[in-house]
């Protein structure tokens, strides 16, 4: 079996069989945690902190110490989302204790001195937190007017687990549905709209949330929506197989070939190297059950665009090679939703409100608060 995934995957330009010999897997491990320490070497930055940043994230504790140490830093990059001032806003962290007794760390910032237009919940992407470049956002949509909740999914950013494993898509969606029912029952949420806002993964859990809550939602904001992974970011359908009948054995393995998410989502090389901040993002391979459950949950929601109900509003970038645009046009033209908006953007890549030049940056912004106030305009006069 090792000598004939050795053969296939040379095909593809790397050698999968050599991460089952624990020597080359340690080996291949160390090396690309000396790059990565070598890539995110900042600064200012001493020894004690560099140690900090350079430990190994899998566990909750080491992000929990880097994300402390470096957060002052990270607010303070030269990047168009950290350029909304914060006066006037209220923020809140916290770690709650789900049903299935892990840790969850959950943010909200709020209008400090109105009552919000709207409340939006917000669905963070594959490796993803909501830390560090979605404060930039949330500030942004404060500044108009609106509450904005977030958390990190169990095993990513901030929450307890391993990180960035998913063993059930369906589980970390409920836990999702978990911590926001609980903020929705807040007596000041309570008679505000509520949006859902997914981005790339997050966009996959919005679908899988109002398919499970058809009723339970006014709308959603999908960016770049995970509704299909491009064709070029997926092994081959040979290599899949393979990997399937290896996650039976080896589900956490990060065993999965993956280009650089990076390059292929940030258009701007300055935006690309500022996501370097993010310290506790995940950089590995993808692990094998996290892969094939991401898989999975496209395939379905493929299947079941039909049943999409909600008021959407749709963006992504004409030049997106980590979700599929197709399938963005296929999730408009198919989902049974009576106010739906599909918005391209000419040469974008995948990080539409990260990576992009400032004037489109802003340009996606605009058409978000547009549409949340078009939204609010419209319903307020048809109930008055």
């Amino acid at each position: 079996m090792d000598l004939k995934l050795s053969k296939l995957y040379r095909r593809h330009h790397a050698l999968l069989s050599q991460e089952f010999r624990p020597s080359v897997c340690f080996r291949n491990r160390r090396k690309r945690r000396k790059e990565l320490a070598s890539r995110m070497r900042f600064p200012g930055v001493d020894d004690e902190l560099q140690k900090i940043l350079d430990a190994n994230m899998d566990e909750v504790p080491a992000r929990r110490r880097a994300r402390e140490a470096f957060k002052h830093s990270q607010l303070g990059i030269d990047h168009i989302l950290f350029k909304t001032p914060c006066d006037g806003l209220k923020m809140k962290e916290s770690y709650e204790v789900n049903s299935r007794g892990t840790e969850i760390f959950t943010k909200s910032w709020l209008p400090e001195k109105s009552k919000p237009k709207a409340a939006v919940f917000y669905c963070h992407g594959y490796g993803d937190t909501c830390t560090f470049f979605f404060e930039g956002i949330a500030r942004k949509l404060v500044s108009s007017g609106y509450g904005v909740f977030a958390m990190d999914y169990p095993g990513f950013g901030l929450s307890e687990g391993l990180h960035c494993y998913i063993p059930s898509f369906d589980t970390l969606v409920d836990d999702v549905i978990e911590h926001y029912s609980k903020v929705k029952e807040n007596p000041e949420i309570q008679s505000l709209p509520c949006f859902l806002f997914g981005q790339s993964m997050g966009g996959a859990v919005v679908l899988k949330m109002h398919l499970k809550q058809p009723k339970a939602w006014n709308g959603a904001i999908l960016v770049a929506p995970m509704c299909k992974i491009a064709d070029d970011m997926t092994p081959p359908w040979l290599l899949t197989q393979i990997l399937i009948g290896v996650a039976k054995v080896l589900p956490k393995q990060k065993l999965v070939p993956q280009k650089d998410l990076a390059e292929a989502a940030f258009r701007e090389l300055k935006k690309r190297e500022l996501a370097a901040y993010n310290v506790i993002a995940y950089r590995d391979n993808p692990r094998l059950m996290t892969a094939l459950e991401m898989l999975r949950t496209t395939q379905e929601i493929e299947r079941r665009l039909k049943e999409v109900s909600l008021p959407l509003l749709i963006l992504q970038g004409e030049a997106d090679t980590v979700t599929d645009p197709s399938v963005s046009k296929l999730l408009h033209k198919k989902a049974s939703s009576s106010e739906k908006k599909l918005k391209l953007y000419k040469n974008a890549y995948h990080s539409l409100l990260e990576g992009e030049p400032d004037e489109v940056i802003l340009e996606v912004f605009n058409d978000i608060i547009a549409w949340l106030d078009d939204y609010r305009s419209k319903h307020n006069s048809s109930s008055s």
